[in-house]
């Protein structure tokens, strides 16, 4: 019989249901950052296919951005005397206090995007490498000169990552200025709406090269939506992590280029190499094991989707 995923938010989650489910099978906590996020359902989907194939049970909860959230999902988790425990997107340097309390009960921790340090035992999905082919071709479009939006989020790591590779890429092109704003998770489609809605009141059509970047897919979307409600077909838009509505946003035209995550098999990988990690008990080396992004752009989507169909399900 499949496993129920169960997402909840962190103030219902039942110490005693979840304590006894956990008698049945190994408990395998997931606690998401935002848990109705495309890119986080997906890797949610294929942890938990590996869970069951394992025999584990599988409880997620929406930490809605609150890494104070976060560290009392993980704390409940080790109070549950779970199996193993997934971060996904909460850098490790901000749930320290979850940290802390699965080490004293034994119990492993690994990221999604969360960074490899501290006693975290492995993370995928670091988010720094696929900014790259994005930014470059943002760059190269824009002919190094002209001015950008980008959309930034720093509570979470995956994205600061990301904003430390265009800041990197972008600050080699001394012609380009960028005007940064930080969306909020929940809010980002709206957050991504109102600030381009601004942004594009002090940058008018035929004057310079101009690009929206969103550090993931969904404030991009959002910042589409002020483009299409104003009539401006003059500014290049990109995303990261190549979302069902980001890849019919690109093959309509809307969106320039996103890089796509396969999480799905990011969630499946580790989970399996959890199993791995408890086997090896104390012999664990900590590793980083990433999955590559691809470039999807207008020219290679249809290519891309024939060979991924499972990216707009």
């Amino acid at each position: 019989m499949r496993n129920l995923v169960c997402i909840i938010a962190v103030g219902a989650l039942s110490l005693a249901t979840a304590g006894a489910a956990a008698q049945d099978k190994p408990l395998l906590g997931i606690v998401s950052i935002s848990a109705t996020e495309a890119n986080n359902v997906r890797y949610i989907e294929g942890a938990t296919k590996a869970a069951d194939e394992l025999g584990w049970k599988t409880n997620v909860v929406d930490a809605a951005g609150s890494a104070d959230q976060a560290n009392a999902s993980i704390q409940n988790f080790a109070q549950l005397k779970a199996h193993a425990i997934i971060d996904m997107v909460f850098p490790y340097s901000s749930i320290g206090a979850g940290l802390a309390a699965a080490g004293d009960a034994g119990i492993p921790v690994v990221t999604w995007g969360g960074g490899l340090g501290s006693t975290v035992a492995a993370t995928n999905g670091s988010g720094g490498p696929m900014a790259i082919p994005v930014v470059d071709l943002m760059v190269e479009k824009m002919g190094g000169k002209g001015s950008i939006l980008a959309l930034t989020y720093r509570t979470g790591e995956v994205c600061r990552n990301r904003e430390v590779v265009m800041d990197e890429i972008v600050a080699k092109h001394p012609d380009i200025t960028v005007t940064k704003n930080e969306v909020r998770i929940p809010g980002y489609f709206e957050d991504g709406a109102q600030y381009a809605n601004a942004w594009l009141a002090s940058h008018p059509a035929g004057k310079e090269n101009l690009a929206i970047w969103g550090c993931w897919d969904d404030p991009a979307i959002g910042a589409i939506g002020s483009l299409r409600a104003q009539g401006r077909d003059d500014v290049l838009v990109y995303g990261i992590n190549g979302n069902a509505q980001a890849l019919e946003n690109i093959k309509n035209g809307f969106m320039t280029a996103t890089a796509w995550q396969d999480s799905f098999t990011e969630g499946y990988n580790m989970v399996k190499m959890l199993k791995d990690i408890k086997d090896a008990g104390g012999a664990w080396q900590a590793k980083a094991a990433e999955v590559p992004a691809v470039l999807v752009t207008k020219e290679t989507a249809d290519a891309f989707l024939k060979d991924h169909p499972e990216a707009i399900k």
